[in-house]
């Protein structure tokens, strides 16, 4: 476990030291780590490196409270799964983890992330997706994709896909094409989250400070993807244990829990700040996965609110006496207080964050609050 912060001076980041100073009464110096004591290697260790994901919180800060409030043996419920983050640190605390999301990729990556895998069968795997075989398109390409990416990386992407079918693992070489396909579009470098369209010519990089062009294949993406994602599983093989994961694909006000909880944990989506089926577009087209964007809880303010109190609610009732729930939000709008009302909850703890430096161009100052409740 990573000692928690206290939140030093550090002459390399001066808007940490302009936060530290404005609101030092407010802020929880055990939960604010600088950049170096988390760096951006830890806070995507192993596993939770297997995809970009916007929107996770770091496994550091849901490790300090599982061990806090949860159960070894127990079960941890997180009823918006995202990326996984909470699954993957309850096991390797041996704790039963379970947990729900409307995005059937989040789904597909959070049951990746917590799979069992065994050495000498990601090897075979890595050969046969490594072998040299023809580029042909076994169909033909969504409009989609045909717009998205070069015809030489359609051609890359679809034969990978093709290979996938054979393998032992499918559903981990399923998530590595999508990761290289983010890679592999006709996009900015410096634009990867939401781009709006596809880039044809040279333009400025703000990411390389040079002028670049877009990406026209996907080989050295999956070569280099899938040989990351078996050297990452077979890191997290070393800390998994046997306690059980339930990964449902559901929306969180309908579905309940798959028996008695012993704690809540998690980081519920931000309202209209981030689409979370459009962020991994890409992925649903070459994995054929079902939308169901409608459903999506965030998409706007309107709701928003009533939405997250429901699938409070429905967590609340398989709660077991004494337990508790713990979500991560960036309250910024001032909803949460009426949530937890409205779900039936009290809270007991409401505690203020500076959160890490983000990467990329998002790295202005941010802070998220960790609310404590119970029934």
């Amino acid at each position: 476990m990573i000692t928690p912060g206290r939140f030093k001076d550090d002459p390399a980041e001066p808007r940490l030291v302009l936060a530290k100073t404005a609101v030092l009464r407010e802020v929880d110096p055990e939960l604010s780590w600088t950049e170096r004591e988390l760096p951006e290697r830890e806070r995507t260790k192993h596993v939770h490196r297997l995809h970009p994901y916007l929107g996770k919180f770091v496994p550091q800060l849901a490790e300090v409270f599982l061990r806090r409030y949860g159960t070894p043996g127990g079960l941890v419920w997180d009823p918006f799964v995202g990326s996984g983050t909470t699954l993957v640190e309850a096991n390797a605390l041996g704790m039963g983890a379970a947990g729900c999301d409307i995005s059937a990729f989040n789904c597909l990556l959070a049951r990746v992330k917590t799979d069992a895998y065994e050495g000498r069968a990601l090897e075979d795997d890595l050969v046969r997706l490594e072998a040299r075989r023809s580029k042909s398109r076994a169909r033909r390409a969504s409009p989609y994709v045909e717009r998205w990416f070069a015809p030489r990386a359609v051609d890359e992407l679809l034969a990978f896909r093709g290979r996938i079918g054979g393998t032992t693992y499918p559903d981990l070489w399923r998530v590595v094409l999508s990761r290289a396909a983010r890679s592999a579009r006709l996009t900015r470098h410096d634009d990867l989250d939401f781009p709006r369209e596809p880039v044809g010519g040279e333009y400025f990089c703000h990411k390389h400070r040079r002028v670049c062009r877009p990406v026209g294949e996907a080989e050295k993406f999956l070569t280099r993807y899938a040989r990351d994602a078996a050297r990452r599983v077979q890191e997290f093989s070393h800390l998994r244990t046997d306690a059980p994961v339930t990964v449902v694909g559901g929306d969180a006000r309908v579905v309940s829990p798959p028996g008695p909880i012993d704690l809540v944990l998690t980081s519920p989506p931000y309202p209209g700040l981030i689409d979370y089926h459009e962020q991994h577009a890409y992925a649903f087209e070459l994995l054929g996965l079902e939308r169901r964007d409608p459903e999506e809880i965030g998409r706007g303010v309107s709701g928003y609110a009533d939405a997250i109190a429901a699938a409070l609610r429905r967590a609340v009732a398989a709660l077991r006496p004494g337990g508790k729930v713990v979500v991560v939000v960036n309250d910024s709008r001032g909803l949460y207080d009426g949530i937890l009302a409205a779900a039936g909850l009290r809270l007991e703890d409401r505690v203020l964050r500076h959160v890490n430096r983000r990467t990329g161009r998002r790295n202005g100052e941010y802070y998220e609050e960790i609310l404590v409740a119970s029934p």
